[in-house]
């Protein structure tokens, strides 16, 4: 993938974790949450209506709002939900090393891959394809270069070595990894998949989905992504605001949520050095972190598919991201560029 998102890096060095730069929160009620990003704010419902979990999925901050009339079955539907996003965190986590993800990378192949996997990888060819690389799940070879080449004390402020990332790019290329009934294989060794750009927004489909079939017809999904169900309580859309790259609590733009997803990829979240040059979004094309914009915020039908799309528009040129966007329909983006000027697209 262009970006790597949350989660921790999966290698021998603790302590060590990345985090999907998101630009968004819910602003219906006009406030932020934990740490001014992403927020699943309920406007409008009342407090016997509404309910709320938040805990952490895949290493960032998530919640659940959903509105019910009974408390018990509110109850039963989000321990459910939470059942269900442990389960999908088990294949797809880097931080555990019982994953089907971690046994994936570390054996170069695997039998019997769980369904879910299948899929988010089948998603992730179609995104890879139409983005021409610039989204591309085996970018993990190169982030964990940046990340142990900025961990070491002495480490070079211009980064790793021009030879050093040449060396890492060739273990990268999503083309070389097959997906065939029962088994995936990587198709050279050192190589190493992360699904950080994509299974976020994954996991929030699969947990709307799960509701809808429990009899919910409202709630509004955090999981690092927004996956929204029906309206808030006041019977209007749900509503996100993209927040300002450069100015915390500040909105530059909305987005009106109704059966619907919003994702976010920004430079500013996780950042290998203290000087902020080199941050996590990566472009797997050229081995250097993309720079083209501030951030680019995607809605679209389902959260995976607005995961995926915000990660590769962020390493491509607004042009070469519209042209892709195009491909898919009822997608739109808005674009804050390095100047901050706002470009939407659809």
């Amino acid at each position: 993938m262009a970006a790597t998102s949350t989660d921790h890096i999966g290698t021998s060095k603790p302590g060590v974790t990345r985090r999907r730069a998101l630009g968004i929160f819910g602003c219906a009620a006009g406030m932020l949450g934990a740490g001014g990003s992403l927020a699943a704010v309920l406007s409008g419902a009342s407090p016997a209506t509404s309910h709320r979990w938040r805990g952490v999925v895949l290493g960032a901050s998530a919640s659940l709002v959903l509105v019910h009339e009974d408390p018990v079955e509110a109850r039963r539907i989000i321990a459910a939900c939470l059942a269900e996003i442990a389960r999908l965190e088990r294949i797809f986590s880097l931080y555990r090393n019982d994953t089907a993800l971690v046994r994936l990378n570390r054996d170069g192949a695997l039998d019997a891959p769980p369904a879910d996997l299948l899929r988010l990888l089948s998603l992730a060819r179609r995104i890879h394809q139409a983005s021409g690389g610039a989204f591309d799940p085996t970018v993990q070879p190169l982030w964990r270069l940046y990340a142990e080449h900025f961990a070491q004390a002495n480490a070079d402020p211009a980064g790793p070595s021009s030879d050093a990332i040449a060396a890492a790019r060739r273990h990268v290329g999503f083309d070389q990894v097959a997906l065939v009934p029962g088994r995936i294989t990587l198709g050279r060794p050192g190589m190493a998949l992360t699904l950080n750009g994509v299974a976020q927004g994954y996991i929030a489909d699969r947990v709307a989905a799960l509701m809808r079939s429990r009899g919910v017809a409202d709630t509004l999904i955090d999981m690092g992504e927004l996956r929204a169900l029906g309206r808030h309580g006041s019977g209007r859309p749900w509503r996100a605001g993209i927040a300002d790259p450069r100015q915390p609590g500040r909105t530059v733009a909305s987005f009106d949520l109704n059966e619907g997803a919003l994702a976010t990829s920004g430079d500013y979240g996780t950042r290998f050095d203290r000087a902020g040059r080199f941050t996590h979004i990566l472009d797997p094309r050229s081995g250097c972190p993309a720079r083209h914009h501030r951030s680019v915020s995607v809605a679209a039908g389902s959260a995976a598919l607005a995961d995926a799309l915000s990660t590769g528009m962020f390493a491509m040129r607004v042009s070469d991201g519209h042209r892709m966007l195009k491909k898919f329909s009822h997608a739109r983006a808005l674009v804050v560029r390095k100047n901050g000027s706002l470009v939407t697209l659809s």
